[in-house]
This record gives structure tokens, sequence and C-alpha cells, in this order.
């Protein structure tokens, strides 16, 4: 809990100004300042027009959400989701990984380039629940060589090898 007695959010906020990540608009107003029709609009009597706003970029990792969703399983879908959105700024990244809809579920969801959590569901009787129970990390081969791929915070366990399909193993674990 924070010092107000809220919850902590269910996002953390990623610095959008590091390794060369570009913003594609804005600052189109600064070529207007200080420019004669500027002044000889002031002089007239003309007020400079409002300013837009800025353009929504996704500088939010999610990450906390997701872990709450997992820890959540088996609890009463309502509730969850009052929790979840009194701790964020938006709707839609719950329904990342929560399918609605039968045709929408998906056994695990690629959140980053190598990133991925199992998928969830709402039951028929409102509940939580894991679309795929016995997935798990140690059980998945990545997909590369050169990214640490990962489910649900784990390492996938079995060694990337070219010769076998990514993902789940064809054969049994010992």
């Amino acid at each position: 809990m924070t010092r107000t007695g809220r919850k902590e959010p269910l996002y953390r906020k990623v610095n959008t100004l590091a390794r060369g990540v570009r913003h594609p608009a804005g600052g189109e107003a600064r070529w207007d300042r200080n420019t004669k029709a500027e002044a000889q609009a002031a002089a007239e009597g003309v007020t400079r027009g409002k300013l837009r706003t800025a353009a929504r970029f996704s500088a939010f990792d999610y990450t906390p959400l997701f872990r709450f969703l997992l820890s959540r399983v088996g609890q009463d879908w309502a509730a969850v989701h009052a929790e979840a959105m009194s701790r964020l700024d938006r709707e839609a990244p719950i329904f990342w990984i929560v399918a609605l809809h039968p045709q929408d579920r998906r056994p695990m969801v690629r959140i980053g380039e190598s990133t991925y959590f199992t998928g969830l569901y709402v039951t028929e009787d409102g509940r939580l629940a894991r679309v795929d129970p016995d997935l798990t990390a140690p059980m998945m081969r990545p997909f590369c060589a050169c990214c640490t791929h990962t489910l649900n915070g784990q390492p996938f366990g079995l060694p990337f090898d070219p010769a076998q399909p990514p993902g789940l193993p064809q054969e049994p674990l010992p």
C-alpha cells in the first residue's frame, strides 16, 4: 500500500527516453512560436489556439497485472476484475491474457519479444481459470537461441534445438 492508503497500481512506468525510443508525433507547435505572424496576431488581439493533447504512448509495463491475475486463478471473476480496474489506468490490458469467449482462449500469450504468460479464461460459473493448467516453463522449448524466453517469469526449461519444433516438446518428459 502507498502512504495514502491506496494499493499499488498494477503497472509500472517504462523509461521511454532510453535506448532510442522514438515517439512519432508532437513538437509542431514550436514552429509557430515567436514568429512574425504570431506577433501580428497578438497585436490584433487574437490569442493562440489550444494545443493538442499528446498522443498516448504505451509506456507502461503490465507485468504486475499479469502476475496479479495469475495469483487469483479460481476466484470470482467479478471481484478480481473490480479490484484490477481500481488499480489500472485502462481496461484493455486485462483482456490481453483473459479470454471471455471460448474462441479467444489460448494456452499461452506472447506479451513481449520473448515473454509469455499463461492464458486465462472465465468459466461458466464466473471463476477465473487457466486455459491449459498443465502448461509449465520447464516443459517449454525456446523459439531461438539468442533470447531468454520466459513463461510467467520462469525461464523455459528445455534447451534450444533447431531440429525440434519450438514451444511444447513432442516427446514426453522423463
